[in-house]
């Protein structure tokens, strides 16, 4: 069923990051993240974080092992104004972060939750 523009999705939703505990998770992605919750269910271990933006992430804990390859793994990239300085924050706050790549059109960096999940943070020049 299409909508009256022709598309069949609207935009994404939420995006879903496996974790390993709900409660230490959530307390992380609000702490070092400034994440706030907008839903939390206990009974199926998720809570679902405002990112300032259109789409909410959705920690949800597993009780599977959760494995991370940062060169097969999917995940979500968040905008910033300037990725030197939120690297620096985040550093700061005991973050695990890669090194700064600028390949001249962004600069970004790659960081971890404490499961080892891949985030990103990206701040497009011009």
């Amino acid at each position: 069923m299409m909508n009256n523009k022709g598309k069949l999705f609207t935009g994404i939703d939420t995006i879903i990051v496996r974790v390993s505990d709900l409660v230490t998770s959530a307390k992380w992605y609000k702490e070092k993240l400034g994440f706030t919750a907008i839903w939390e269910d206990a009974n199926i271990r998720l809570v679902v974080l405002d990112t300032g933006g259109p789409t909410s992430l959705t920690i949800w804990q597993t009780d599977k092992s959760i494995n991370n390859n940062s060169d097969t793994a999917a995940y979500p990239i968040f905008g910033v104004a300037d990725a030197a300085a939120t690297r620096e924050i985040l550093l700061e706050e005991g973050v695990k972060a890669s090194d700064l790549i600028n390949d001249g059109v962004v600069t970004y960096f790659l960081f971890y939750d404490p499961d080892g999940n891949v985030l990103e943070a990206c701040q497009v020049h011009g």
